[in-house]
């Protein structure tokens, strides 16, 4: 069942740290865009001890939440029922309520990467690289089980992480193989590079870009550009950054929470690059 139509609707993110989240500036641009001018949308520093009760005390004007780390998993208890999508990666960001009261958590994230590589023209690859290893190469591999039609390489610093990269790749029914981080230099010629890894650890391999580089989505935006997005750039490479994900995985969100679609993409654009611009 759709949430409500109703005025005066409440969405928020939560999270903890949450004070640097570009949710708010996006969500809120798709409501001014799409003249749900009673619709607001906050930030929570909340953790998982601090989740339940919180959601306890929610009245019927809430329309859904965005959740970032560390509460992903922790919510999964927490909400009536999943999505496939989400249970692929035992990851919820997105929790919407329905009129009757139900709390449905989807994922976002999967779609939201496979939607901003469509839309930098990438439908299909025969391979790609994964850089690092954490919750958000999980979902990388989620989304390439949609669009790679071959093997997947994943470069992670510890065999426990390499061991962790081939269940997920069992899992998600993705061909998983997984190499040493002394060797990422080689990830740079896969035709789509990932890197899920935090600031600063890919800054060593951006020497080794090659002269015609392919495709690099790095996750992250703030700072932008890394050193690795800034070199691939200058040798002619498509790159896509975290912005490119945070939006698309938003635009989703705005959809299933307001049941207004298409949500205004181009506009929460430009709200987070005036945003990031403005640090």
């Amino acid at each position: 069942m759709p949430p409500r139509a109703a005025d005066a609707r409440r969405a928020a993110v939560l999270g903890k740290p949450i004070a640097h989240s570009l949710s708010p500036v996006l969500h809120r641009a798709a409501y001014d865009e799409l003249g749900l001018a009673d619709w607001s949308y906050e930030r929570f520093e909340i953790d998982e001890t601090g989740l339940p009760g919180f959601l306890e005390k929610l009245g019927p004007e809430w329309a859904g939440l965005s959740l970032t780390m560390p509460l992903k998993r922790a919510v999964i208890p927490l909400v009536d029922e999943i999505s496939e999508t989400a249970a692929s990666v035992e990851a919820v960001n997105t929790v919407v309520f329905t009129e009757d009261g139900r709390r449905l958590g989807d994922n976002t994230d999967i779609p939201g990467m496979v939607a901003a590589l469509r839309e930098h023209g990438i439908e299909q690859v025969g391979s790609a690289a994964v850089l690092g290893a954490g919750a958000t190469a999980s979902s990388a591999l989620a989304a390439l089980a949609r669009i790679c039609t071959g093997e997947v390489v994943a470069y992670v610093r510890s065999q426990a992480r390499a061991a962790e990269m081939r269940q997920w790749g069992e899992r998600l029914d993705v061909e998983v193989r997984t190499a040493d981080w002394a060797d990422a230099a080689e990830a740079l010629r896969a035709p789509l590079v990932i890197a899920t890894t935090p600031a600063g650890a890919t800054d060593g391999l951006a020497a080794a870009v090659p002269e015609r580089p392919t495709t690099l989505f790095d996750v992250l935006y703030d700072p932008w550009p890394t050193e690795l997005a800034a070199r691939w750039s200058m040798f002619g490479g498509a790159v896509l950054s975290g912005l490119d994900l945070l939006v698309h995985q938003a635009v989703l969100q705005v959809e299933q929470m307001t049941g207004r679609a298409p949500a205004p993409l181009e506009a929460m654009r430009r709200a987070g690059e005036k945003a990031l611009a403005g640090h």
